[in-house]
């Protein structure tokens, strides 16, 4: 399974998302010292989920960060967060 795919599937799962949108930036990457080269390293998600209501920016970041662990400690290098409450939009 891609990345994306993987990432797309435990946000779903973890956040039951209004929208969810991710974007694989890896290709901007290529060649700077941090970057695998894998083609799926770089990554930037906005997530719209009721979930969030009531959290601060930083909660929201902790709780993606922890439901992505796995990735984060492995092939993703970097992720960038757009996660705003459902209550917002």
């Amino acid at each position: 399974m891609k990345i994306e795919d993987q990432i797309r599937s435990k946000l779903t799962t973890a956040f039951s998302p209004e929208l969810i949108e991710i974007k694989n930036e890896s290709h901007l990457h290529q060649g700077h010292a941090g970057s695998p080269n894998s083609g799926e390293s770089h990554f930037r998600v906005h997530i719209v989920s009721a979930r969030f209501d009531g959290k601060s920016r930083v909660e929201r970041h902790r709780m993606i960060n922890e439901v992505l662990s796995e990735e984060l400690a492995g092939p993703v290098h970097a992720l960038a967060i757009s996660a705003d409450s459902a209550a917002k939009t």
